[in-house]
């Protein structure tokens, strides 16, 4: 070790030792406060509303809220502003009771949201990963097993013959049936027993998809796809400790990663009745990531698709002319960096194409522009500003009116809250929908005709409001939410705070989590929850009665998180910091954020810096430890995607481009892991099927082999995730070690969380 470091050290050991005799903290008290805040907060915000949920093309909307002792479900009237319970809550219970072997009550169903079937005789509910019907006449239910996001069933290899069984594709008029037959495209009259090949070139490697024949509404032609199978990568899993035998169980399943070969689609054009193929130039689609499923004009005279190039760094709406197959462009995003197409795409054809409503970043901000269909030319723009498109609710084509949402339109506001809105076509009339400055969540009556906005802030308990949309005006206040017991129970909010970017103006928005028992004589440790994800921004914006980061300070830390540059819902240039470069994540922003933090309060302790995050927070808290250990000491790194060509490919390769190429070494935290400095905890659940857990252990395997001391936490049978209470515990203990140099309490004084 050199001088400067030992001296280092031992400077900060000193600083932990005189806050340590000066201020005791990870205490068991301290432990007992952190674990038992859920439970302590836990129902005391009263009349907390979730979003509405409209029954069908009615005026009726149903939402869920807090009561004492759990939670109801509502229906209201907006005609009539009647408001009743949705059902009959302790029947409900019963029947499910009964249905999943599960003792439950009327104002704790295991359920948080539900979808009225049967003209509202029945509802459907999921419960864990059991989809079940309820009969509100006979108050009884059936179950039938659900597939969950990341469980869901392996898609069977590209040119898989479909089954015997399979259903036909009737033409719009019902005079023919199609289907895939010997990797070729087939026809029939309905009740004939023969079939006619309408295609010969398929094959094994080359074959025709059932789900890609689309008819044409006059029945004459139809679009396909022929599809090329790519590489079909496997990851191989060991479940060490099954519950239903002694044995480990070995598995695999599909999964993309960047770089791998794709499954390569052809648009085709048949018609019908002359039996024959009409030849498409691939010229505008010649390398894609992914192609849409086509969709034909109302007068059946061309199709479109959606050409997502591989790197996305090109994105187009493609239209084949039926009669010639002739493939011309609509629209063409160029940028250059990426196309967010994951989350800041929208389309609308508006009169059958000959206008369409399209979303795009080309002017540095992402807005809504109005094009011409036949000139592939923008008309005008719609929206434009310094503000970002959030998303679209509706096109109003009657009217030429689009309502949307948007964030960051008002100067010295949080840039983040949504709002919503109505603008014209031509851009003119903008209309602000929503009043409170708040974050806002509304949802439209199918008609328009309504809305329920249901808005708060981290620090502003909810508010849902019933209101015309014709001109917002307030029909009546839903709920009001009531956290007078939770303040009392000692509940304090967030403190949001703002500091310059590493531009020295952009601002960057995070929040401070206090201990309850915080004392500002005092110098406390700060831990940084990070999760940089460009797909989005994560910074919460909306009230909460328990935060898990709350719990984390708790032992005596100052608990924050923050959204650097990388992260979206800003500016183009913003979001563009992240390109090619995921070990960025911010952090450049990220340490200026603390350290004006430290200069404004004098308990805001910048010597000890710990971090953490699960995923792509587990990357990046990891990358705090190899890229800026000048200023972070401890991590504890959690399911993280550590080298992005391990990882699935849509996200990767959204952000880090294709082919691969030398910017994936560069943020790999694998071939990075030499540089390690300061204490990490690494933690990875066997059975993750969304990061590869080979991916924590390459990690793993570059520190043994450079000699670099860390901790692992292996969960046998675990998912994705940070290792449930096990791991918060371990979490916990790593930082009470790590920045406040004690040693944590034996888990025996904690008998209920070690059962």
């Amino acid at each position: 070790m050199s001088c400067q470091r030992a001296l280092a050290a031992a400077a900060f050991s000193i600083a932990i030792a005189v806050s340590t005799l000066v201020h005791a903290q990870g205490t068991v008290a301290d432990y007992q406060r952190a674990f038992g805040l859920r439970d302590k907060y836990q129902g005391l915000a009263v009349d907390v509303p979730d979003g509405a949920v409209w029954i069908g093309k009615s005026h009726r909307f149903s939402y869920r809220k807090t009561v004492k002792g759990g939670s109801q479900f509502v229906v209201v009237d907006a005609d009539t502003q009647q408001k009743q319970p949705a059902f009959d809550h302790d029947k409900l219970a019963a029947a499910l009771s009964t249905a999943t072997g599960r003792k439950l009550t009327g104002l704790t169903l295991p359920f948080t949201a539900f979808t009225f079937v049967d003209d509202g005789k029945a509802i459907v509910a999921r419960v864990d990963t059991t989809s079940y019907t309820c009969s509100l006449d006979t108050y009884s239910c059936k179950g039938r097993e659900a597939v969950g996001a990341f469980e869901a069933r392996q898609p069977p290899p590209a040119c898989t013959p479909p089954p015997p069984d399979a259903a036909p594709k009737p033409s719009p008029d019902k005079k023919w049936e199609a289907i895939v037959r010997g990797y070729n495209i087939a026809l029939r009259r309905p009740g004939e027993k023969s079939w006619t090949p309408l295609s010969t070139d398929g094959s094994e490697g080359n074959c025709y998809v059932l789900d890609g024949i689309v008819w044409a509404p006059n029945s004459l032609r139809l679009a396909a796809y022929k599809v090329r199978p790519g590489f079909r990568r496997e990851v191989h899993y060991v479940e060490s400790s099954p519950e239903d035998q002694l044995q480990p169980k070995s598995s695999s399943r599909f999964y993309a990663k960047p770089g791998d070969e794709l499954d390569l689609d052809q648009p085709m054009l048949f018609d019908v009745g002359a039996k024959t193929r009409v030849a498409i130039s691939n010229a505008l689609f010649p390398n894609p990531y992914e192609l849409s499923r086509p969709e034909w004009r109302a007068d059946s005279s061309a199709f479109t698709f959606e050409y997502n190039q591989r790197g996305h760094e090109v994105y187009r709406v493609i239209e084949v002319d039926a009669a010639t197959g002739a493939a011309r462009a609509v629209i063409s995003e160029e940028p250059k960096t990426f196309f967010t197409y994951s989350s800041k795409k929208y389309r609308d054809d508006v009169a059958g194409g000959r206008e369409v409503v399209w979303m795009s970043e080309r002017d540095g901000w992402n807005h809504l522009y109005l094009y011409d269909g036949r000139s592939a030319q923008v008309k005008n723009q719609i929206t434009k500003g310094e503000w970002v498109v959030r998303g679209v609710s509706k096109v109003d084509e009657e009217h030429r009116q689009v309502w949307f949402s948007a964030s960051g339109m008002y100067p010295g506001k949080d840039p983040y809250f949504v709002d919503y809105y109505r603008i014209g076509f031509d851009g003119s009339g903008l209309t602000r929908l929503t009043e409170a400055d708040a974050n806002h969540a509304v949802s439209f009556s199918s008609d328009m005709k309504y809305y329920v906005d249901t808005y708060s802030r981290v620090d502003l308990a909810p508010i849902s409001e019933l209101r015309l949309a014709a001109d917002g005006s307030l029909v009546t206040v839903l709920e009001r939410a009531d956290i007078t017991e939770l303040v009392k129970a000692g509940w304090k909010p967030p403190e949001v705070f703002v500091a310059a970017g590493r531009d020295g103006k952009t601002e960057i928005w995070g929040v401070i989590f206090r201990p309850t028992t915080f004392d500002p004589k005092k110098k406390y440790p700060v831990i940084e929850n990070i999760y940089a994800g460009p797909h989005s921004s994560f910074v919460p914006k909306s009230f909460a009665a328990f935060s898990a980061m709350q719990a984390q300070a708790e032992l005596g830390f100052i608990v924050v998180q923050i959204d650097g540059m990388g992260t979206s819902n800003r500016s183009k240039a913003f979001h563009d910091v992240a390109w090619k470069n995921l070990k960025d994540a911010g952090f450049e922003d990220r340490i200026l954020w603390h350290k004006a933090a430290a200069a404004r309060y004098p308990w805001y302790d910048i010597s000890r810096v710990g971090i953490y995050g699960t995923s792509a927070g587990g990357q990046s808290s990891l990358g705090a430890l190899l890229f800026h250990s000048e200023f972070y000491k401890a991590t504890v790194s959690a399911a993280g995607c550590h080298d992005n060509r391990m990882d699935k490919i849509w996200w990767n390769e959204q952000w880090m481009g294709w082919p691969i190429g030398p910017q994936y070494a560069e943020s790999s935290n694998v071939d990075n892991a030499y540089r390690l400095q300061g204490a990490l905890l690494l933690v990875v659940g066997e059975m993750d099927t969304n990061v590869d857990p080979s991916s924590t252990m390459q990690v793993v395997n570059q520190l043994i082999k450079h000699n670099k001391p860390f901790d692992l936490l292996v969960i046998p049978g675990a998912g994705h995730g940070s290792g449930g209470a096990y791991g918060d515990h371990k979490r916990y203990d790593f930082f009470v070690r790590e920045l406040l140099g004690l040693t944590p309490p034996k888990w025996t004084a904690f008998p209920k969380l070690t059962q």
